[in-house]
């Protein structure tokens, strides 16, 4: 994608020409830093301003978590949320005049991803230890060595189908984006501002999605916890 932006903010920077995914997922983390400091200096009972806003966040991202996980789904609100802001942010960012979005590169999902997919297994064996591996041999003992293999295959697509679907969405706005914004320019026009409406949107959507899945996945890691406990409770 960089020789879609010719010009980059931070291009000048050496040693990151090449890197500006890099760069721009800096620019966001410093940013989400700062916002958060700033919010939490001067916290109020009744929130106003900032607050209000991040707040109103959190309990609109708590109550679906609540929904799709249930009570146990507390424990995990920190890296849903963070995922949800940090990739909606990455996805965004392109809008900007000159700027790229880091989700536009694979190897930026690849990170977000896999670090869905470790968190996804320890969660599995944290709650049922080494009964989590029941998950990849089946419901009948005898079907382990045709189910094993196709569960590892199941498990080990997760991640590589976070990043590429993010990427291609992402890369396709940016292409479009681009291509809308040299149009404008030769014929001296404003970008649409349907257009622009349009990416935001795209973003969000991109973000969603890929929390959404984050979430069905840490449920299916602690159905199997569930089970085991039903399992080996007392007969009624």
């Amino acid at each position: 994608m960089e020789k879609f932006h010719p010009y980059l903010y931070l291009g000048f920077i050496p040693g990151f020409d090449e890197y500006p995914n890099v760069l721009y997922t800096w620019m966001v983390m410093a940013f989400l830093i700062a916002l958060s400091l700033i919010i939490t200096r001067a916290l109020q009972t009744i929130p106003v301003g900032g607050q209000n806003v991040m707040e109103t966040l959190f309990e609109g991202v708590a109550g679906f978590m609540q929904d799709t996980l249930g009570p146990e789904g507390k424990a995990f609100f920190p890296l849903v949320f963070t995922l949800g802001i940090y990739l909606f942010l990455n996805n965004v960012i392109g809008i900007l005049p000159g700027a790229m979005a880091p989700t536009s590169n694979l190897n930026t999902n690849i990170g977000a991803a896999l670090t869905v997919f470790l968190a996804t297994h320890y969660v599995g064996f944290k709650k049922s230890g080494l009964h989590y591996l029941e998950h990849f041999t089946g419901p009948i003992l005898w079907l382990a060595p045709l189910m094993v293999p196709i569960e590892i295959i199941s498990h080990l697509a997760r991640p590589l189908s976070l990043s590429l679907r993010l990427f291609g969405n992402i890369t396709g706005e940016e292409l479009v984006l681009g291509v809308l914004m040299l149009l404008c320019l030769q014929i001296f026009l404003p970008l649409p501002w349907a257009m622009q409406l349009f990416v935001i949107f795209g973003s969000f959507i991109q973000a969603f999605v890929f929390v959404l899945l984050t979430m069905i996945y840490i449920a299916g890691s602690l159905e199997g916890h569930d089970h085991d406990e039903h399992e080996h409770s007392p007969a009624h």
